[in-house]
């Protein structure tokens, strides 16, 4: 099972995306900045856009989820509970899961904007298609959320999972690291090798690298523990 651009370019005047990358089965974070072009690579990849040039092709991939960074513009249902129902996914422990429990018939108007992120993530990572696009999951969560879906996403090991983030503080663990800059993506390698590599790796894992210390993967968990190794 692959994902794989090959040659890919969408022309939009004064902004280019150049895109040459396979993404095979595991985890890839794609980090850059706003505007980098994160978000056009995962329509190009879901085949929500297509390229001016180049081709998209998906060997071995029956199903491809594309998750944007506003759920406003993906929730469907008019309560929690027809949302849920709508993935065809029963909806108790999704309720439970993202603290709507007793909520389930509540005006999905009347949920937080976090409320509204997090059921729709909860949803999107109960299902198990072959590729998972997740852009900027991290948006309008509380750090609590963010650790939270971090979690999940560290537990999805079937199949590719792409997550597309500026977010400099919480990391799933991956297996696989791409930089994107100004519309070119660019691997840097396989974690934990490539972390030294690594352009837009945040500061607590720039600390400990400057230390000469390479943790066994990002999240903050192993940072963490590659930190008090250091103090033992």
């Amino acid at each position: 099972m692959e994902l794989v651009c090959n040659q890919v370019l969408l022309d939009r005047g004064t902004w280019k995306l150049h895109a040459d990358a396979c993404f095979t089965e595991g985890r890839h974070l794609v980090t850059g900045p706003v505007g980098c072009g994160k978000t056009t690579l995962a329509l190009v990849l879901s085949g929500c856009e297509k390229p001016g040039k180049g081709r998209v092709h998906k060997p071995g991939v029956r199903s491809v989820l594309l998750s944007l960074q506003f759920p406003e513009y993906q929730v469907t249902g008019s309560t929690p509970r027809e949302e849920i129902c709508s993935w065809q996914i029963l909806p108790e422990q999704v309720l439970k899961e993202c603290g709507l429990a007793g909520r389930q018939d509540d005006d999905i108007e009347s949920l937080s904007q976090g409320e509204l992120k997090t059921l729709h993530l909860a949803c999107v990572l109960s299902r198990n298609d072959d590729v998972l696009i997740l852009d900027e999951p991290f948006s309008t969560l509380d750090p609590y959320g963010k650790g939270w879906v971090c979690d999940r996403i560290s537990q999805r090991n079937t199949g590719i999972t792409l997550v597309m983030t500026h977010e400099q503080s919480f990391f799933p663990r991956v297996d696989h690291i791409w930089d994107m800059a100004a519309g070119n993506i660019t691997y840097v390698g396989r974690v934990p090798e490539c972390l030294p590599r690594w352009m837009h790796a945040p500061a607590a894992l720039r600390g400990l690298l400057e230390q000469g210390i390479i943790p066994s993967n990002i999240s903050r968990e192993d940072l963490r523990g590659a930190a008090c190794r250091t103090r033992a």
